[in-house]
């Protein structure tokens, strides 16, 4: 039996048309619609809130926690608002808690002026450097695992979290379904590319948060219960689960966000239908960099990319037989079909526009509930990858 969940990072314009991240807006200011949103006491002890108390609700600010010397959380630095689902047994669960979650915020939100818009790199500033830099624990907290030494990545991209597990595998099975995923990585995310924008102009690709974030950081990350059951990796390709509802619990961290959320219900059926799949035989523990870059560049332009997509495609197709969820794979179908990618509609907008504020705007039309068949800007860095 699968369950599923989702994680979905939502960045915001302010009233004034500035992107909201760590150089234009404090915690204070996105904090106050936090404290609007409701509690759900029965989501715990399924949702983690962690060593900052930050993540107390279905909805938590991401950024950047600071601490002092002696490990105190002093502060954090925000990029946004994280909203997570609790788990679900069928994928319209929890693509349909996401949609109800997402339409609570805006409305939380819109008061205080900050509009949610779709994008999966900042827009402006291509680097994030901690100031003032970092205290003695912080340093020392860099070193315990590859992602907290590549945190600051984090700062700039803006992505999900597609989560699954299935009952009754072995850790071992766990693990090698992990690095099935990080090997056909590179032709699953072509499907959710949606940040063309890079140093304040439009960048010469469909993806650049996978082109600088995918490799250094994981493509999939797997949860499990007891330390002699991880394996060396870096990027980490296991961790040890934080809650007992973690434990078997494979996370694909490589796609970026989806304005669509019905995109979620096809990528989460696509993974679903790999999982199951016993013909792939592709496996690898890190992600392949230049491939990944390869295909943030070009996505469905590349012939090698098409041939890829296709293969996993058809593999989670025939590993779904009978099951209603392969219904949910024809929309990447389609959009394989014509060689289109979310961020193909926001390079057009923004040739007829000339601005990234006014593109950023037309994303999340009309949010509907999903069917399952500034003119200013923030200054920053220009150096392009």
């Amino acid at each position: 039996m699968f369950t599923f969940g989702l994680e979905h990072e939502v960045a915001f314009l302010n009233r004034e048309g500035c992107f909201v991240d760590f150089a234009s807006t404090p915690f204070t200011d996105l904090d106050a619609i936090i404290t609007r949103l409701p509690l759900y006491e029965g989501d715990y002890p399924q949702l983690r809130i962690g060593d900052a108390g930050i993540k107390k609700k279905r909805w938590y600010i991401e950024g950047f926690e600071r601490y002092d010397t002696s490990g105190a959380v002093t502060t954090c630095l925000p990029k946004g608002i994280e909203i997570r689902t609790t788990l679900h047994a069928t994928i319209h669960g929890a693509v349909e808690e996401l949609t109800q979650s997402f339409h609570l915020l805006c409305e939380t939100a819109a008061p205080a002026g900050f509009v949610p818009v779709f994008i999966s790199f900042n827009p402006y500033h291509s680097e994030f450097v901690p100031d003032p830099p970092l205290s003695d624990f912080e340093r020392q907290r860099k070193r315990q695992s590859p992602e907290k030494r590549t945190a600051a990545i984090p700062m700039l991209t803006y992505g999900p979290d597609l989560n699954f597990s299935l009952q009754g595998l072995s850790p071992g099975q766990i693990i090698d379904i992990g690095r099935k995923l990080t090997y056909y990585s590179p032709f699953i995310i072509p499907f959710s590319y949606s940040s063309p924008f890079y140093g304040g102009t439009l960048w010469n690709g469909l993806s650049v948060r996978t082109f600088i974030r995918t490799g250094l950081r994981p493509a999939v990350m797997v949860f499990l219960d007891q330390p002699e059951e991880l394996i060396d990796s870096d990027p980490s390709l296991t961790k040890i689960a934080r809650l007992p509802a973690e434990v078997g619990r494979i996370e694909f961290k490589a796609c970026d966000s989806c304005a669509d959320f019905a995109i979620y219900a096809s990528l989460l059926a696509l993974l679903k239908g790999l999982a199951l799949d016993q013909t792939l035989t592709g496996r690898a523990t890190t992600p392949d960099a230049a491939l990944h870059q390869l295909s943030a560049r070009q996505g469905f332009a590349s012939e090698h990319i098409v041939a890829g997509t296709q293969e996993i495609l058809q593999a989670a197709e025939q590993a779904l037989g009978n099951d209603t969820d392969v219904s949910l794979l024809e929309p990447l179908r389609t959009m394989l079909r014509e060689r289109k990618t979310p961020a193909n509609d926001l390079i057009s907008i923004f040739q007829k526009t000339g601005s990234i504020v006014e593109t950023l705007r037309s994303t999340y039309p009309g949010m509907r509930e999903p069917v399952l068949v500034s003119t200013s800007r923030s200054r920053g860095s220009t150096e392009r990858p």
